[in-house]
């Protein structure tokens, strides 16, 4: 039976979600099947693998957030994380965490090939025994 995989991709800065989606989807193998469910932010990844965690084996999450002028940065990224951490211990289904947290665009713009870094965990895990 064939591995089924969501990729959750919050769409807020859609070039850098494109670039994370992108590079996501060039490292699946060919033998899996995907599904991708965009979300507006980073903020929404949880929830939504959530809502998915029994119908799939695996899970990448994707999105940016970059730091503004005020703390919302900081407490988006440390909830999502957490949350992602939480629900990937507790359902024991590896999720790769391709959210980037960068201080500008220019940052973000360059680390648009991490989604393939996520796929590269989630497949390490997959595989152990």
């Amino acid at each position: 039976m064939k591995k089924k995989i969501l990729i959750v991709n919050a769409n807020y800065y859609n070039d850098i979600s494109t670039g994370l989606l992108s590079s996501a989807k060039r490292l699946i193998p060919k033998n899996f099947v995907y599904k991708i469910i965009n979300v507006p932010g980073v903020f929404e990844i949880p929830v939504t693998i959530s809502k998915n965690i029994k119908k799939f084996d695996a899970f990448i999450s994707l999105g940016c957030v970059i730091k503004g002028e005020t703390p919302h940065f900081d407490f988006i990224s440390k909830a999502s994380t957490e949350a992602i951490m939480n629900l990937a211990v507790n359902s024991k289904k590896p999720i790769g965490n391709g959210i980037i947290t960068c201080l500008n665009l220019k940052q973000a713009k360059a680390r648009k090939k991490k989604g393939a870094e996520a796929v590269m965990a989630v497949l390490s895990v997959l595989s152990q025994k």
